[in-house]
Order: structure tokens, then C-alpha cells, then sequence
């Protein structure tokens, strides 16, 4: 897995690639808490270049979506492939999340 972070205005976007597990998920939780120690307010995750996702990744996800809550902030992901999107709708996690299909969309969430 790779992790790619660049800004969009106040916005800081995580661009993901690769497989979120078991093996992976501690990395991504890792970089995701240091955007929460800095304050970040709005988060947007592109997933569009994950091919797999298993439920570690999801308690991740779960957690940052937590923990942005608490802190008044935001989180949208974007981009999930097929295969992806179904693993947040077989664990019902889509109605909870902000899923956008686009990291254009997802810009357009944040800001309008």
C-alpha cells in the first residue's frame, strides 16, 4: 500500500493505492492520526487505485470517521472500485460514510 498526501485549499487529500489490510491498515491509521494531531478538519480519501479492502481496513476507516466526528471535522472518501464499494455495503458501513464517486465530487461536497 501507498499513501499519497497533497492539499486542495483546507482540504487534505489522501490518495491510496494498493491493498488496505491487516498488514497495511497500521500504516494508513498511522498517517491518518498525524492529519488528526494537525488539526485537519477536512479529510477526503481517493480509493480509486485500491484493489482490496478487509475488515482491518474497515475499523480503520471507522475509527477516522470517529475521531473526525469528535473533532468537528469531515470525512469523504472517493473513488471506490466495485469490489471496494462492496465491502462497505456488505458490512453496511455506506450508509454511514460520505461516498463520493469522484475526487472532483468529493471536492464538490467539501466545498458547496
Amino acid at each position: 500500500m501507498k499513501v499519497n498526501v497533497k492539499s486542495n485549499r483546507e482540504i487534505q487529500i489522501l490518495e491510496v493505492t494498493g491493498e488496505i489490510d491487516f498488514h497495511t491498515s497500521r500504516d494508513l491509521r498511522d498517517k491518518f492520526q498525524e492529519l488528526i494531531d494537525k488539526k485537519c478538519q477536512k479529510l477526503l480519501v481517493n480509493l480509486q487505485k485500491v484493489t482490496y479492502i478487509d475488515s482491518s481496513g474497515l475499523a480503520t476507516f471507522v475509527e477516522v470517521l470517529q475521531k473526525m466526528g469528535r473533532g468537528g471535522g469531515k470525512l469523504v472518501l472517493a473513488g471506490l472500485s466495485a469490489p471496494v464499494r462492496g465491502v462497505f455495503e456488505i458490512a453496511k458501513l455506506d450508509s454511514i460514510f460520505a461516498l463520493e464517486e469522484s475526487e472532483e465530487r468529493a471536492l464538490e461536497a467539501f466545498l458547496g
